[in-house]
Order: C-alpha cells, then sequence, then structure tokens
C-alpha cells in the first residue's frame, strides 16, 4: 500500500495576455497507509490541479510530493476520471484488459471477475455505445482497481450521475476499497458525498487553492454509514460551514 506527503506545493499557470494565475498556494497533506481522503472545495479551487499534482499528471512548481510504498516495492496507482474515458472501438472487456500487460489481457476470468463484482456480469462483450452511463462508469472503476493499486485517484467520478445511481456507485466503492484497501484521494464539491465516502476531509479555499481544514469524519459518524441516516446530513455541515466561512473572508 501506499501514504503520500505533501510539502509547501504551488503552481501557476501562464495568461494568454501575460503574466499568470496562481491555481495552488503552500499545500501541506498527509495521507495515511489504506486512507480514504477527500479533497472538498467549490469548482475552480485547484482540487484536480492538486489530484493531477500527486498522482504524476502534472507537476508543482515549488514543494515536494512524495508517494511511497510501504513495502519499498514501486507504486501501483490508477486514476479515474470525471468521465469514463472507455474506448468506443474497444469491448467492455477489452476496455478493462486495457490497463493490464499481455498476459493479463488474455485471462478472461480475472476480468470477467471484475465485471461480476462492479455488476456487470456478462456484458464484456458489449461496447460503450451499448452501456449506460452509469454502467459505462463501473466499467472504469473494473479498470481503476483490477491493476489492484496502491493509491487510486478519483476526479469527481460520480458527479454526472443521476443520483440514485450515484448513491449505488459510492455503496459499491466502500465496498471494493474494504476488500482492496488501497489509499484515496477522492476530489468532490459536495459534502454530502466526502462525508460518507470519507475517512478524512480536506476542505480547500476559493483560488488561489489552499487546504483552510482538515478533519476527521470517523470521530464524527463511524463506519458503517446509512446514506439515509440524518446523522450524515448533520456531520456534513462541518464542511459545510468550513466552505462558507473561507468564501465570506
Amino acid at each position: 500500500m501506499a501514504t503520500i506527503s505533501v510539502k509547501d506545493v504551488s503552481r501557476a499557470y501562464p495568461l494568454p495576455g501575460g503574466g499568470e494565475r496562481l491555481a495552488l498556494e503552500g499545500i501541506d497533506l498527509e495521507v495515511a497507509d489504506g486512507e480514504f481522503l477527500c479533497l472538498l472545495g467549490p469548482s475552480g479551487c485547484g482540487k484536480t490541479t492538486l489530484l493531477n499534482i500527486l498522482s504524476g499528471l502534472d507537476r508543482a512548481d515549488s514543494g515536494t510530493v512524495e508517494v511511497r510504498s510501504t513495502d519499498g516495492a514501486d507504486v501501483v496507482s490508477g486514476y479515474m476520471f470525471q468521465e469514463p474515458r472507455l474506448l468506443p472501438w474497444l469491448t467492455v472487456r477489452a476496455n478493462i484488459g486495457f490497463v493490464l500487460d499481455d498476459a493479463g489481457r488474455r485471462d478472461t476470468r480475472r476480468i470477467d471477475s471484475w465485471l461480476e463484482r462492479v455488476g456487470l456480469a456478462g456484458r464484456g462483450n458489449d461496447y460503450p455505445r451499448q452501456l449506460s452511463i452509469g454502467q459505462r462508469q463501473r466499467v472504469a472503476v473494473a479498470r481503476a482497481l483490477i491493476i489492484e493499486p496502491d493509491v487510486l485517484f478519483m476526479d469527481e467520478p460520480f458527479s454526472s450521475l443521476d443520483e440514485l445511481t450515484a448513491s449505488r456507485m459510492r455503496e459499491e466503492l466502500l465496498v471494493l476499497w474494504g476488500e482492496l484497501g488501497c489509499t484515496v484521494v477522492f476530489v468532490t464539491h459536495n459534502p454530502m458525498e466526502a462525508t460518507f465516502l470519507a475517512d478524512r476531509i480536506a476542505v480547500m479555499s476559493p483560488g488561489p487553492g489552499c487546504i483552510v481544514e482538515t478533519y476527521s469524519v470517523g470521530e464524527l459518524l463511524p463506519r458503517p454509514r446509512d446514506p439515509e441516516d440524518r446523522r450524515l446530513w448533520e456531520a456534513s455541515r462541518v464542511a459545510v460551514r468550513a466552505l462558507r466561512q473561507r468564501a465570506s473572508t
């Protein structure tokens, strides 16, 4: 598995007319082995930028990021985008196998096992166009997890789904995370989603993004959590107050 350590990370982007826009400023963050951390903040606060830096898809202008395996081996990481990003000319089974080596792609039993785990048994020969949006996102979940990552980066993967489907996906994700025990960094702008999923929430301010508060959800509401439990709404108010307080300053 893996831990993540972020020290004084900043990132700026050049503007077309000259100058630059500061996206992140002085980010400090620690993520424990096997922890489910949610990055919560308003649109444009740099959540995705930070996630991309943690995953290696982007670079920081200053500061350091260390993603370390707890057993000294190379870190295996997975990434889920907002959209499924499936290859339309490949079958569902081939889309999942795409992230595997040649031997893994030929291991249809392994791929079919993951299709069953995400509720898509028997759909391996279908193409993405034959699936609903929610089913495509299930394929993306299987593709991200079949490599059994040490750390999984997730960028608002359920934001395009209707609430009923998104709720089911959140519950399914927690079951799979419990089985694998990987470290998860999950980006969202939804306080209820963050409170249902996370061990801990890091609240980010409007741009330039910085972490203004980090707190344990487990101390407010232990697992397992019921999405219909009124206490979930009450616990989410901690994040809402932090967001409102920062927005008004």
